[in-house]
């Protein structure tokens, strides 16, 4: 279970970059990495689809339109749950204390901890990482993370300084309490019943729309779509 604390990792690795560098990166640069990031999340996402689908085709076509099928009562569950409002209220208190800060910078430091630890923790994909990290071990997803919140550091803490870096602290503790509790709460009872891959298949489709946010390709509401990890495993157990 490393996952959160590579994610931590990132976030330092960003601060002191930011502050070493006093420019930006350029638009030709900050292109270059949307496209990498928006690569590797599809590609690590299908990874995760084709490492839970076992035995002849017919049974992995099988668990893959489960997992799809999974998707669409998952989603429709979390907007009754207004996840995605919950994410966006979230968001917009984050972004006025940015805004703030950035119209008479530098910052109050406690005010962009709070703002950059709301944004980091609020993440669908760090939700995503910690449950298939806590459930499989597979921390690739709290990886690219670190290397988003990695790049956003880079920013904010030109904005704030640097003790917003010590985000670093509480993100490690709430994704790294995520994932224990998915392996010592959850993971025994999955196992047990034989479960644990569709949710790690619904997990792996569920990332791969989060590449459509990358690019900009269409606006996805990434938080509506978590309800689909505990939806995998209970059509699977009926059906």
């Amino acid at each position: 279970m490393i996952g959160a604390f590579l994610n931590a990792l990132g976030i330092l690795f960003g601060a002191l970059f930011g502050l070493a560098t006093r420019q930006p990166l350029t638009g030709r640069t900050q292109a270059f990495c949307r496209s990498a990031l928006g690569a590797f999340t599809v590609f690590y996402g299908l990874r995760l689809v084709y490492e839970n689908v076992h035995g002849p085709f017919s049974a992995c076509l099988k668990q893959i339109l489960l997992g799809l099928l999974a998707v669409v009562p998952g989603y429709w569950l979390g907007r009754l749950l207004r996840l995605q409002t919950l994410s966006n209220r979230i968001g917009h208190q984050a972004a006025g204390l940015l805004a703030t800060a950035q119209a008479h910078p530098p910052g109050p430091p406690t005010a962009g901890l709070v703002a950059v630890t709301l944004l980091y923790c609020a993440a669908p994909l760090g939700f995503l990482g910690a449950a298939v990290d806590g459930l499989e071990g597979y921390f690739y997803l709290l990886m690219l993370k670190a290397v988003m919140d990695g790049l956003a550091m880079m920013s904010f803490v030109r904005i704030f300084r640097w003790p917003v870096a010590l985000a670093a602290l509480p993100v490690f503790l709430f994704f790294n309490g995520l994932t224990v509790l998915v392996r010592l709460g959850f993971k025994p009872w999955l196992d047990a019943q034989g479960l644990t891959g569709c949710v790690g298949l619904a997990a792996g489709l569920v990332t791969c729309t989060v590449a459509l946010v990358i690019f900009e390709a269409r606006r996805v509401e990434l938080a509506n779509y978590l309800p689909a990890l505990a939806v995998a495993p209970l059509l699977a157990h009926w059906l």
